[in-house]
């Protein structure tokens, strides 16, 4: 199986001749996602550009790939990997079909040519792609269901530009980093998360999730190709725990295929282990797992009700149950301030502060051992893993229940500001955006509704947010992280199944445990959710409140265009300790909010952002 762990670009317009040089240009920003081999098309009208990290297959993989039909060439710029590879292949064959290499790239360029445009239903894994149509002078771009792997496009005179990375964009001469109200209030509202669709700069999107984009000389237009579909739950809770282990076994064994070094993100929780022990019953040898921890935790961990325990007694019995070689990588709490600037390159937006860095120092910690981990993101949001799916107040509230910190966003800003932009309106329009887009059971009564939205509002805001920091994260480390309980497969039947099942047993993921018994060991099975492990340690607090008060210090920083120096100045001053609610999800309070101010900051100055009110 070729694995394309790659950044693809590309520029259409009908109305002059494409300069090639400007996608190279383009390409070159996305060294990181594949640094081993660049290639490039051109014609008249179209430039692709590819960067490519070779693992498999390294002629047969090659691209942009080009294949003919009645004299016309079909060319493919891909990033991703499919998972049912050998079935679309066979099912090509079958209608006279020739291939000459292992790659999927060839098997999904061939399958647009077979299929047209529903080929895209026939896919099971993670890509965004484009393909030039020459029989119909078209450009077809297509993202993965639930929005794993990475597309953003602007419409540009009477073009298009397309990129996995919006630096790619930015990096043609005629692309500048604007914010207008719009993006700044995705920033200041919405962050480190974003609107499904967003680029945040202005004139810059993002093909959402589980959509197709065509642009011909009609002009561009997308739609959707799939979405949860709501229907009566029928199984019992025995039936239900069969299938969903039935799924995501499946799941796990399909993206156990690989001919690089795999291994798997171990943290000790119900997750990760669950994909942990599958991969150990497929594979015959023994793997490699990985964990994450921070110098000193064990001294300065601090006990709370979102992360009750810290993971190395559990991550040692999974180790000890299954015999992985495992490797526990320490982070030292300088290098994890040092790299929220980096983070901030990689995600081209201010994100999660050092749940961004952590995560891509561990992805190039890996990276030294293997070129593949399956990692277990996705399993809460699809299974109600979080306190809002049960908490009262959340389900009841009108709004993010991740965002609880809009008083402080507006308290931050200057006054110049506030009086242009309305925070509040903002997120709560967004808000309804998606509960309006739920599809929704009909006779079903309004807690269940609720519920579903809750859902629903999860699979299109928080998930991304995660899948977001992961791909942009591991790709900084030109490394690749699956995630298995984003299959498709999976996540369309536990949709469907009623909260009470989801909470067996009064447990949060309830019907996932029971799902696992006899998998994994009881104390696994049952430990309370436990979220991605972070620092207490007072020597990483100290290096942010330093970089704020340089930042604070330094009467030339952006951050105070939009944002009141006294106001920040205050909050360093107490190290954010006084903010009750975190500023994102559960764990970004204090440090983690002075860092994302700063990233903030680094991010205006780095990507010459020209504010435009």
């Amino acid at each position: 199986m070729s694995i394309q762990m790659c950044g693809i670009t590309g520029w259409v317009d009908f109305s002059r001749d494409v300069e090639l040089q400007q996608v190279q240009v383009m390409t070159e920003q996305l060294k990181h996602r594949g640094p081993d081999e660049n290639g490039y098309f051109n014609d008249t009208h179209l430039a692709f550009g590819h960067q490519r990290l070779i693992v498999v297959d390294p002629d047969g993989g090659k691209q942009p790939m080009q294949s003919q039909r009645h004299g016309l060439d079909y060319v493919l710029v891909y990033n991703g990997e499919l998972y049912n590879t050998e079935e679309l292949r066979n099912a090509l064959i079958k209608k006279g079909w020739t291939f000459n290499s292992h790659s999927d790239t060839e098997v999904l360029l061939k399958s647009y040519m077979e299929w047209g445009e529903d080929h895209v239903d026939k896919l099971n894994g993670i890509f965004a792609y484009a393909i030039w149509d020459p029989k119909h002078q078209q450009l077809f771009l297509a993202r993965d269901r639930l929005g794993v792997k990475p597309l953003f496009y602007t419409e540009h005179r009477n073009g298009i530009l397309f990129a996995s990375e919006i630096k790619a964009l930015l990096a043609h001469t005629e692309i500048k980093a604007v914010l207008k109200e719009e993006g700044l209030s995705e920033v200041l509202a919405l962050g480190p998360s974003r609107t499904p669709g967003h680029g945040v700069f202005d004139g810059l999107h993002e093909l959402r999730a589980a959509h197709v984009g065509i642009y011909n000389r009609d002009g561009w237009k997308t739609r959707r190709y799939w979405n949860v579909r709501s229907q009566l739950h029928q199984d019992s809770v025995e039936e239900t725990a069969l299938r969903v282990r039935q799924l995501l076994m499946e799941a796990v064994e399909r993206q156990l295929v690989s001919d690089v070094p795999l291994g798997t993100f171990l943290s000790g929780g119900v997750d990760s282990s669950a994909i942990t022990a599958i991969a150990a019953n497929k594979l015959d040898q023994p793997f490699q797992t990985f964990s994450i921890d921070y110098q000193e935790n064990d001294k300065y961990f601090t006990k709370s009700s979102f992360q009750p325990n810290q993971d190395r007694d559990f991550i040692k019995t999974m180790v000890e149950a299954l015999g992985t070689d495992h490797h526990t990588c320490t982070m030292e709490n300088k290098m994890l301030a040092d790299l929220l600037k980096a983070a901030v390159t990689y995600r081209d937006l201010p994100g999660m502060a050092d749940v961004d860095s952590s995560f891509l120092w561990f992805c190039q910690q890996t990276k030294q051992h293997v070129t593949v981990a399956l990692s277990g993101e996705c399993a809460d949001e699809i299974f109600g893993g979080y306190p809002w799916f049960y908490r009262a107040d959340d389900l009841n509230r009108q709004g993010f229940p991740w965002i609880r910190s809009s008083e402080v966003r507006k308290q931050l800003l200057r006054d110049q500001i506030t009086s242009k932009l309305d925070i509040d309106q903002y997120l709560q329009e967004r808000y309804h955006e998606t509960i309006q887009e739920t599809p929704l059971l009909e006779g079903e009564n309004s807690e269940s509704a609720a519920r579903r939205q809750m859902f629903y509002l999860n699979m299109h805001w928080f998930m991304p947010t995660l899948l977001d920091r992961k791909d942009r994260m591991s790709m900084g480390a030109s490394f690749e992280a699956r995630v298995p309980f984003s299959d498709h497969h999976l996540v369309e039947y536990v949709w469907n199944i009623p909260w009470e099942m989801k909470n067996y047993g009064n447990r949060e993921k309830g019907i996932l445990r029971k799902a696992l018994e006899g998998l994994l060991p009881d104390e696994i099975l049952y430990r309370k959710k436990s979220p991605y492990p972070k620092t207490y340690h007072p020597d990483y607090t100290a290096a942010v409140v330093q970089w704020m008060e340089s930042i604070v210090d330094n009467k030339q920083s952006r951050l105070f265009e939009i944002m009141d120096r006294d106001k920040v100045a205050e909050l360093v001053r107490h190290r954010a300790a006084n903010i009750r609610d975190p500023w994102f999800g559960q764990l970004m309070a204090g440090p983690q909010l002075l860092a994302h101010i700063a990233q903030i900051n680094y991010w205006l100055e780095a990507y010459d952002v020209t504010i435009d009110l």
